[in-house]
């Protein structure tokens, strides 16, 4: 069984966002989950971003993962918005997000843990690619 305290620590973060179009945008840096004082892990993703044609740039987020009902996590933006939630030990565990007007689409997969990773496939008026993250 898989709890939110076996994130604690750092993870080498690689992803993908392979847009419709064809373009392929790549993240290298770290994950890191630490534990707050109310139970939660703060998510701090820091590293690069490479875009093609336009350069190296710096990239973070966080996220608060909180412990929900029967082993769920419940993530939240970093200001306590909800954002999503998913079961890691759920054969199939997802979720959706709807951000006026995109939808956000996520699939988790834990089978090779303590390697796992998410598939989030965007779509919008202006957005319409897949990420693909891959923490070890």
């Amino acid at each position: 069984m898989i709890a939110l305290s076996d994130f604690i620590g750092e993870w080498r973060l690689t992803r993908r966002i392979v847009h419709d179009s064809g373009q392929e945008a790549r993240f290298c840096g770290q994950a890191r989950f630490k534990a707050q004082a109310d139970g939660a892990l703060l998510l701090r993703e820091e590293g690069t971003l490479r875009v093609p044609g336009q350069g190296e740039f710096a990239a973070t987020r966080r996220y608060l993962w909180r412990p929900g009902d029967a082993g769920v996590i419940d993530v939240r933006f970093d200001d306590g918005r909800p954002f999503h939630r998913f079961d890691p030990n759920a054969g199939d565990s997802g979720d959706r997000h709807w951000c006026d007007p995109d939808s956000y689409a996520v699939r988790y997969d834990f089978s090779l843990w303590p390697e796992w990773s998410a598939r989030w496939r965007v779509d919008g008026p202006h957005k319409a690619y897949i990420m693909y993250s891959r923490y070890v």
